[in-house]
Parts: structure tokens; C-alpha cells; sequence
């Protein structure tokens, strides 16, 4: 179905091929994973094979690629298109109308399709993806994930052979994860549809796939086989599999069914409390602090939407909150909110004990940060280090010493190298510092940052980690919207719940997540009733609990 030989490709002005010697096979009826390290080359392998590699993009390219028969080279993209269903990582870069079912007929209007057959095929994409109640919602109403969900309809309206998926789960909450990559199993199975998705959250997919394809420098023209045998080779793993390889079971388990069957029956029968010397809380007693942020039964209207119904919240210096809950729940209002981008109808917000109504959205920026889901939104420069100095001039603070700063804080976020390079060529990950650092460079008091990890691999969220935590112990107030459990287990001092505009759950991230169906992470589905969350927790709690 899809084939390559020594395919390599260079961008055009790049100094190294972003593709180098991949040869693969991906037969029909596959539903294949492409993962690898951040900038190893797996968006570009994806549109190498529906031609916008490098129909759009220019660049050399060398060696061959055969898809479904036809060279994507030879065809142009529009062409491809009946063949291939592609899926963007930012959904909203293939939007043309405003409407949801306007959205999917857009691209069955191009194709000529009968009036008759458009309906068919609109409302059996929306019927697959669980949207028929969105149907006449306006795009900009819907959340991140609802729109991503959108996409892929649209993608599927025209029936191809194939469909490829860029992050596909990036925005979506765990249940509406579970869902499109069910829907994606349902498609394969049923269809015979040949699937090929690249993405990072690797603990959602694997358990899904049939082949995985790795790509990184460790193994040049990459790395294919069955995923037991492709995770067993690299260090780029999922909880379950890292906790799997660290204990010795074999066959490694892909599936938390499989890791639960490798647990010694004698592991379940220790007593419950040998591992409270594990759990050391950094949070402070609340009554000692004063918060940095305070909602006061906040009501947000949305659109025609009640986004928020009564919001209380305190956010307090020194810690890490991290806020989760199903998509459209309200949690990116929330965040604008506290900037005031967008306007409360009841309650008060006050930030660093002033009350934020009247006050200007720079003016409350200069005290909290905030990086939204999309951080091409505050990329304007034409280098890394200007993104810097645009915010200093836009706040009044160039100088010498604050110019040195934004040097140093480069540095910090370990993109000195590319302090000249333009911010919208680097990847995505390399981009998310970038606009990091252009809210940070300031110094504020607070940082609200929304999905940060998207298009991030498990080693740039390690960074990430660390940049937080050292910014925790200098004593910034920290709020962390993801849908990323992996993350927030890790990240997280305080978790947060916030369901239907209400929050529904806050206290220590052991107390709120080890029995949650929802956001339960994989260690403590393995180990059910041990309030372990993460490998170290349980191997640490395992070693406790034996001696």
C-alpha cells in the first residue's frame, strides 16, 4: 500500500535532510504508528505520502515513495486527495468555513459529489465521530478537541483508502481520545481503511496499533516491526512499558490487561499502607499562604454558552496546579478569563490582591504570563532572541541588564543556538520555548499555560518539567491546563477537576487521580488502590514494601 526506499528529503535552505534513507512497507489494511523523537522527521514522512512533501513545501527529494500504487511526487496533492485523507496537527490550518457540516462539504464540493450523496456521506462522518449534535455549531464555539474531532470527519467525508493523522489525540481529553482511536479500529477493521498516525501520547495508541515505523538518528532509514519489538529496542516509551522493561516482564505488555497479568498476586496482598513513606506533599498548609490568584464564584458567558456556572479558585505562590477535565469543559475560559480576554458576567478575580476589572490585558500580563494552545499566536518576530525584546519594548523594560536577561533565559530554555534562527521554521516543540520565553521574559508572577505539550515527545517534557519546577522554587504561582495525564502526575503539586464550568474535585493529585475511571494514569491502573502514580512510585513503593 505504501512503500519507500530511501527516501530523503531536505527543506529547501535547511542545513541536513529532514528525511534520510527511510525505506518502509506499509501494507493494506495497517493501522501503523510513526513516532519518534520531536524533529525526527515524522510530519514530514506523513506528507510525503499525500504529496504536500514537496508540492508545497519545495525541497529536494530523493529516493522513492509509492502510495496505493501512484507517486505523490508525479500527482499533485489534489489528486492524492482521493486517496489519501489527511489529518493536520493544528486542525484549525485546514478550516475554510464556519460551520460544521459547511466543513465537511467544503472538500465534497470540490469533488464533485451529487447533492444526494453529500448528505449521506456528512452525516455518516458525523454519526463516526459522535458530532451529530454539532452539526450547525459555528467552528469558533467549539473547544480544541471538538474542532480536531471536526477534522477528522471532514477527512473521512470523502471515503479515501487511506488516512493520515498528525497528533490526532493532541487536544482531545482521555475519553474522547478513546473514542477516535476506537473509531480509527472500527474504521480499519470494518473498511479496510489503511491508518497511519503519528503521535507523541504514546500510552493511547500503542495499545491500538498493528505496526509502528521509529524515527530518530539512533536508527537511520528507521525502525519498523510490531510494536512489543519496536518499544523493547528504544528508550522513547510509555509508562507501562518503561515500568515493564524496569521490573523484567516478558513478553513486555502493551495493554494494562497484560501488565496486570505480570503482577505477582503476593505484589496485591502487601499491605496497603507500606507505602505511605512514598508520598511526601510539597504543598504548604493553604491558611499559611496568600494567594497570588483568587476567583470568586466567576460566571463566564461563552458565545450562547454558560462556560463557567460559580467558579471559586486560589492559585498560591510556590506551587504547580495542574487542571483537568473533559474538553469543553471550560478550561481555556477560565484561563482567559483570569487575563481578561474574556469578560466575566458575575464574580471578581483579583491578581496579586487587586481586583483585575478595568484593568487592560497588558496590563494584568505584566504580572501573569500566559501561553495558549497555539504558540504561533505570540510568534511575530523574524528571530528567536527579537520575540524576547518585543515583549520588553511592548512593557517599557529594554535595557541593558533586561536585554542580558532574555540572553540568559535563552539559554535556560536551551535555545541559545537558535537565537537568530525564524521562529515558525523550528518545531513544534522548539517553538512552544520560544513563546515560553517571550511571556517570561518579563518575570511575572504567574504563568497559565494551556496544553503545552502538544507536539511534545517524553525528553521536551522533561524540559519542561524542570523549567517549572525551578520557576516553582523561585516561588512563581503556576496553573497547568492539559489533557496530558502522564504529565500532570508528574507536574502536578494540586490537581484540579473542572467539569461543566464547576469544579468538581481539588486536593493532592494521589487523592484525586488513583481512582479516577477518567484520568486515572497507567501505574495506577496496573496497581489499583496503591495511590502510586508514576514507575518511581511504584518501584519505589515495590522495593518498600518487600523489605
Amino acid at each position: 500500500m505504501i512503500d519507500c526506499k530511501d527516501l530523503t528529503f531536505t527543506y529547501p535552505g535547511a542545513n541536513k535532510p529532514a528525511l534520510l534513507g527511510v525505506s518502509l512497507h506499509i501494507p493494506a489494511k495497517e493501522l501503523c504508528l510513526v513516532m519518534g523523537p520531536s524533529g525526527a522527521g515524522k510530519s514530514t514522512l506523513l506528507r510525503c505520502i499525500n504529496g504536500l512533501v514537496p508540492h508545497f513545501s519545495g525541497g529536494k527529494l530523493q529516493g522513492s515513495i509509492r502510495v496505493n500504487d501512484f507517486n505523490p511526487v508525479e500527482l499533485t496533492p489534489r489528486e492524492m486527495s482521493h486517496t489519501v485523507g489527511f489529518v493536520f496537527q493544528d486542525p484549525e490550518a485546514q478550516f475554510v468555513v464556519d460551520v460544521v457540516e459547511d466543513e465537511l462539504a467544503f472538500s465534497l464540493e470540490n469533488a464533485a459529489i451529487p447533492a444526494e450523496e453529500m448528505e449521506i456521506r456528512i452525516e455518516e462522518a458525523l454519526t463516526l465521530l459522535e458530532m451529530t449534535p454539532l452539526r450547525s455549531r459555528r467552528l469558533e464555539t467549539l473547544s480544541g478537541g471538538e474542532r480536531q474531532r471536526v477534522a477528522i470527519a471532514a477527512a473521512l467525508a470523502l471515503r479515501p483508502k487511506i488516512l493520515v493523522l498528525d497528533e490526532p489525540t493532541s487536544q482531545l481529553d482521555p475519553h474522547g481520545s478513546d473514542e477516535v482511536l476506537q473509531t480509527l479500529v472500527r474504521l480499519n477493521k470494518q473498511l479496510g481503511l489503511t491508518i497511519v498516525l503519528a503521535e507523541h501520547r504514546l500510552e493511547r495508541v500503542v495499545p491500538y496499533v498493528g505496526q509502528i515505523i521509529y524515527l530518530s538518528d539512533e536508527y537511520p532509514g528507521g525502525l519498523t516491526g510490531k510494536p512489543r519489538d519496536v518499544l523493547r529496542s528504544v528508550q522513547l516509551n510509555p509508562p507501562l512499558i518503561t515500568l515493564g522493561k524496569a521490573l523484567g516482564w516478558d513478553p513486555l505488555p502493551i495493554t494494562i490487561e497484560e501488565a496486570q497479568e505480570c503482577v505477582d498476586q503476593s505484589v496485591m496482598n502487601f499491605p496497603v499502607d507500606c507505602k505511605e513513606t512514598l508520598l511526601v506533599s510539597s504543598e504548604e498548609n493553604a491558611e499559611l499562604k496568600s494567594s497570588f490568584i483568587q476567583v470568586k464564584d466567576v460566571h463566564v458567558n461563552y458565545g450562547n454558552i454558560l462556560a463557567l456556572q460559580g467558579v471559586d479558585l486560589n492559585l498560591y505562590p510556590g506551587e504547580i496546579a495542574v487542571m483537568m477535565g473533559s474538553n469543553g469543559a471550560g478550561k481555556s475560559t477560565l484561563l482567559r478569563s483570569l487575563i481578561g480576554l474574556i469578560p466575566i458576567q458575575a464574580g471578581s478575580i483579583y491578581v496579586g490582591g487587586k481586583d483585575i476589572a478595568g484593568r487592560s490585558v497588558a496590563d494584568i500580563c505584566q504580572q501573569v504570563g500566559y501561553l495558549p494552545q497555539d504558540p504561533n499566536a505570540l510568534l511575530f518576530a523574524d528571530t528567536v532572541s527579537e520575540e524576547l525584546l518585543i515583549t520588553l519594548r511592548n512593557h517599557h523594560l529594554t535595557n541593558t541588564g533586561t536585554i542580558h536577561e532574555s540572553n540568559l533565559l535563552l539559554d535556560h530554555l536551551g535555545l541559545a543556538d537558535k537565537a537568530n534562527d525564524y521562529p515558525r521554521d523550528l518545531s513544534t516543540g522548539e517553538r512552544q520555548r520560544v513563546a515560553m520565553g517571550a511571556i517570561m521574559v518579563t518575570k511575572p508572577g504567574a504563568l497559565l499555560l494551556d496544553e503545552p505539550t502538544r507536539g511534545l515527545d517524553y525528553g521536551a517534557k522533561q524540559i519542561l518539567l524542570g523549567l517549572l519546577r525551578g520557576w516553582r522554587e523561585q516561588g512563581m504561582t503556576i496553573l497547568l491546563v492539559t489533557h496530558d495525564v502522564e504529565l500532570a502526575v508528574q507536574a502536578a503539586d494540586r490537581m484540579i477537576i473542572l467539569e461543566n464550568g464547576l469544579i468538581t474535585g481539588d486536593g493532592a493529585p494521589e487523592e484525586i487521580l488513583a481512582n479516577s475511571s477518567v484520568f486515572s494514569p497507567q501505574v495506577a491502573k496496573v496497581f489499583p488502590g496503591r495511590r502510586w502514580l508514576t514507575v518511581e512510585d511504584a518501584l519505589g513503593g515495590l522495593n518498600a514494601c518487600q523489605h
